[in-house]
């Protein structure tokens, strides 16, 4: 539970870097933003929204796809773990209109300030086993 914690946790803060940090990554609010009819009325609702999909699709998705390409990342030694990220960035950007991300430069420095920020809270955040 605490793993699925700290994916949201690292996908918002991480989206909210981006956003300040990144040239071309925006997230504005626009007048039909809604969440299953209710209504976001502020920006900060926008980002822990996209943070807690972004996030539920790193812990759920995101472990499939690593095994299904297991190959390919043993053949680019990790770097297309890289691409499934982005791929993931990617795929949020595609289906919620309220996040602006074009272009491979930012959704690649995007996927490192995620990337890092998750490496950060899995430091301080252990599972017990």
């Amino acid at each position: 539970m605490m793993k699925l914690i700290s994916q949201i946790l690292a996908a918002v803060l991480g989206l909210w870097l981006a956003v300040l940090f990144v040239p071309e990554v925006g997230i504005e609010l626009l007048p039909d933003s809604s969440f299953f009819g209710i209504g976001l009325t502020s920006v900060w609702q926008i980002f822990l929204f996209l943070g807690i999909v972004l996030g539920l699709l790193n812990f759920f998705i995101k472990p499939v796809l690593d095994l299904i390409t297991l190959p390919l990342r043993i053949i680019t030694l990790g770097l297309f773990s890289l691409a499934i990220n982005m791929a993931m960035i990617w795929v949020v950007d595609v289906i919620f209109k309220e996040l602006s991300a074009p272009l491979i430069w930012p959704l690649l420095w995007t996927t490192f300030i995620i990337w890092g920020l998750s490496t950060l809270l899995s430091i301080f955040v252990k599972e017990k086993e």
